[in-house]
């Protein structure tokens, strides 16, 4: 058992879902999940820390681990790169860790393809009119960034049917608990494939 790989959870969804609350109280509630710090070429907002919410890169690097094929899955968007490091999720499996992605639509896709047994998430707003409202009184986007990821809504929602599993964000308590559930039910499947 100790050899055992560990899981792959991958959540997503349109920005302003609620996937990033989602993800921090199932890292609360599941202790040995390790979350998957992706890089960004991005600016760190300022309630961010490099290395704990993401590695912030130049846009020279990221294009140079392009090039070494260093990415499980990337994507540019928003003017920005966005990416997993092969080296730290295959370093966490290996050790027999289970891993929780944050990621967009694209790249769950992408870790799909590459992990089969990878079990994909999608947070689903009760409806594009909240999800708007949550966008725009988050605050933390420019106007321009905000038309871009109004734009890219569309697209995200179009790919729910690729995942493993819907869960709508309509109340977050309930949203927390139905996420926390899939997790400690492939969790616990795993660890009683491998005893």
């Amino acid at each position: 058992m100790e050899n055992r790989k560990g899981k792959i959870i991958v959540i997503s969804a349109a920005s302003g879902s609620g996937k990033t609350t989602i993800v921090r109280n199932l890292l609360s509630k599941i202790p040995e999940l390790n979350f998957s710090i992706s890089a960004t070429t991005r600016n760190k907002r300022e309630n961010e820390i490099d290395g704990e919410h993401y590695r912030f890169i130049s846009d020279e690097e990221f294009e140079e681990k392009i090039r070494k094929d260093e990415f499980i899955e990337w994507e540019q968007f928003y003017d920005y790169y966005y990416g997993t490091l092969k080296e730290d999720v295959e370093k966490k499996l290996n050790d027999g860790k289970s891993i929780v992605f944050e990621v967009d639509v694209k790249g769950a896709v992408s870790i799909k393809n590459s992990y089969n047994d990878a079990v994909l998430i999608f947070i689903m707003p009760p409806s594009i009119e909240t999800l708007k409202k949550r966008l725009i009184q988050r605050n933390t986007e420019s106007k321009n960034d905000l038309r871009k990821r109004f734009e890219r809504m569309e697209m995200e929602l179009s790919y729910k049917e690729k995942f493993d599993h819907i869960v709508v964000n309509e109340e977050l308590e309930r949203a927390q608990d139905e996420v926390l559930e899939i997790v400690k039910k492939e969790i616990s499947e795993d660890k009683l494939e491998w005893k």
